[in-house]
C-alpha cells in the first residue's frame, strides 16, 4: 500500500511541477496564454479577408480534427507522459552538473585571479544583467545541441523521433527519445555553468537570476507569449529585422518542413540570434507557406518500436559505419552518411 501511495504521490508532485508550478514551461497558465494568443490571430486574419467570425470556424480552425485525431498526435501524447513522468529524473543529472562544473569553475577562477571584486553595480542591475546573460546561454546551449542533434548522423537517429511528428501541437514539444532528453539536458548543465561561473565572477561575486520557481523570467515570458505556437499550424510570423532576432511560431515551422530548401534551418529556441550569427538562419515570409511535416521512413513512424527502440538500432549503425571509415586506409575525405530525408512536399 505504501509502494502505490508513494507512485501516486509522486505523479501528482509530477503533475502539478508540469502544469500548475509557475516556473513549468508546459503550465496551463502558458496553454491558455498560447491559446488565447492564437485565437485572437485567427479572428483578425479573418477579419482581414473580410471573412465572418463564428465560434465554430474558429473552434475548427484552432483544432482541426485531422489533427487531434491523426496517429502522430496520439503518439506525442504517450511520449509527453514517458518523458515528463519517467524520464523527468535526467533534469537531475543537468541540475548535479550546473551545480558541480560551476563551483570548479569558480575555485579555479578565485585560486588564479583571487577573489572576485565587489561590482559597481547595485545588486538590480547586476541580478539584471546576470538573468540576461543566463538567458543567452541556454539558448546558445539549445542551439547547440539541436545543431549537433541535426548534423552529427548518430545523434540524428535519435533526434528524428522529434520530426517524425506528421502534425504540430504543442505536445509535440514531448515528442523526443529519451537519449536526446538526456543529451539536452546536459548540454544545458554544461553550457549554463561555465557562463554562469564567469558572468558571477565578473560582476562581483554569488548572484542568483531573477526567476520564477527556478526558471529564467525572460524564458518564461517568451513561452507565455508564443512559444507553444511554434508546434503549432498558426502561421505567426516575424519577418525582416524581427525575424533575425527572434524565433516566431512560422521559424519553427519552418524548421520541419519537408521541403528540402528547409532542412537545418532555424534550431533557436526563443531567438534567432545564434541561427543568424552562424549562418542557419531562414527567415519566413509574412504570408503562410505551404508545409508539410514528417521524415521520409519505411513503416509505422509513431509506433514504440519507431520511436523508442529503431533509434538505437540505427544510431548504431552510424556508428559503426563512422569507426569503418576511421579505419580505412582509402585517401580523401570520407563521406558523412546522409540522414533520412523528411517527406518531399506535394
Amino acid at each position: 500500500m505504501d509502494f502505490v501511495t508513494d507512485r501516486l504521490d509522486n505523479f501528482l508532485q509530477v503533475a502539478w511541477n508540469i502544469f500548475v508550478s509557475a516556473g513549468s514551461t508546459f503550465s496551463l497558465t502558458s496553454l491558455a496564454s498560447a491559446l488565447a494568443v492564437a485565437t485572437c490571430y485567427v479572428i483578425w486574419r479573418r477579419l482581414k479577408q473580410g471573412r465572418t467570425v463564428r465560434l465554430r470556424t474558429i473552434l475548427a480552425g484552432l483544432f482541426p480534427r485531422k489533427v487531434w485525431k491523426s496517429a502522430s498526435t496520439t503518439a506525442d501524447l504517450w511520449l509527453f507522459f514517458l518523458n515528463a513522468f519517467i524520464m523527468g529524473a535526467t533534469f537531475g543529472w543537468a541540475v548535479l552538473t550546473f551545480h558541480v562544473l560551476g563551483g570548479w569553475i569558480t575555485d579555479g577562477l578565485t585560486a588564479t585571479f583571487g577573489p572576485a571584486e565587489p561590482a559597481a553595480l547595485p545588486e538590480w542591475a547586476a541580478r539584471g544583467l546576470f538573468t540576461l546573460v543566463m538567458f543567452l546561454a541556454y539558448e546558445f546551449a539549445y542551439w547547440l545541441e539541436h545543431w549537433l542533434s541535426h548534423r552529427l548522423p548518430f545523434l540524428w537517429e535519435f533526434h528524428k523521433v522529434h520530426h517524425s511528428a506528421e502534425h504540430l501541437t504543442p505536445l509535440t514539444v514531448w515528442r523526443m527519445h529519451p537519449v536526446n532528453t538526456v543529451l539536452f539536458s546536459n548540454i544545458m548543465g554544461f553550457v549554463l555553468a561555465i557562463a554562469g561561473s564567469l558572468a558571477a565572477y565578473a560582476l562581483g561575486g554569488p548572484l542568483t537570476e531573477y526567476a520564477y520557481a527556478g526558471t529564467n523570467v525572460i524564458l518564461i515570458v517568451f513561452v507565455h507569449l508564443y512559444l507553444h505556437l511554434q508546434h503549432s499550424h498558426i502561421w505567426i510570423a516575424f519577418p525582416g529585422p524581427l525575424g533575425r532576432l527572434l524565433m516566431s511560431p512560422a521559424h519553427h515551422q519552418i524548421h520541419h518542413s519537408a521541403n528540402p530548401a528547409h532542412f537545418d534551418r532555424n534550431m533557436g529556441s526563443c531567438l534567432s540570434l545564434f541561427d543568424w550569427l552562424f549562418g542557419t538562419l531562414y527567415v519566413p515570409s509574412k504570408e503562410p507557406e505551404k508545409l508539410t511535416f514528417g521524415i521520409d521512413a519505411q513503416g509505422d513512424v509513431n509506433s514504440i518500436t519507431a520511436t523508442l527502440v529503431t533509434p538505437f538500432i540505427d544510431s548504431g549503425r552510424q556508428l559503426a559505419k563512422l569507426a569503418g571509415a576511421s579505419g580505412s586506409t582509402a585517401t580523401g575525405p570520407v563521406p558523412t552518411p546522409t540522414p533520412d530525408a523528411p517527406l518531399s512536399s506535394t
